[in-house]
């Protein structure tokens, strides 16, 4: 159940793993997260200008994630410390995740990983038992936005309120 790119798809469970994390290096993932939907956006490199622009409009997005009760995790092969300067520089509250070593083991374990070495644009939005709920791969150079996101976790509420009622 995966899409042409390989990323995982839904219905699938998602790999478990927990990764240095910004602001404090301590080792997070979405099993972290378990009970609550989880959004893990990953991205090729801090720096970038699409990089910066899509992890600042979700930054600029967490109230709406946050009304779903989401956690938002940024993922990509840069280091921690990278990442703790980029996070500081842009704002940027919800933790980022260093896939360094080995590089790209969680972006490959999810099929997001690029033959440039680095994380695809790629987001996986996970239902609060760890379920893929929805996957997509954008082209690097295209910041693919937070609108199939909202409508994933739209839907997971949507999905939850029929089962609860």
């Amino acid at each position: 159940m995966t899409d042409p790119n390989g990323l995982i798809g839904p219905g699938r469970p998602a790999p478990d793993f927990a990764l240095p994390a910004t602001p404090d290096g301590r080792r997070t993932g979405p099993g972290d997260y378990r009970g609550r939907p989880v959004v893990l956006a990953f991205y090729p490199a801090d720096w970038s200008p699409v990089c910066g622009d899509q992890m600042a409009l979700y930054q600029a997005a967490m109230p709406e994630f946050e009304r779903y009760g989401a956690a938002v995790l940024g993922i990509s092969v840069d280091s921690i410390w990278s990442h703790r300067a980029f996070a500081e520089s842009q704002g940027i509250g919800f933790p980022l995740l260093a896939d360094f070593e080995p590089k790209g083991a969680v972006a490959r374990a999810y099929g997001a990983y690029a033959p440039s070495g680095e994380a695809d644009r790629a987001l996986v939005v996970l239902d609060p038992k760890g379920i893929v709920a929805w996957s997509h791969v954008s082209p690097p150079d295209v910041n693919p936005g937070a609108d199939g996101i909202l409508d994933a976790l739209e839907r997971l509420c949507s999905d939850r309120e029929v089962m609860a009622g």
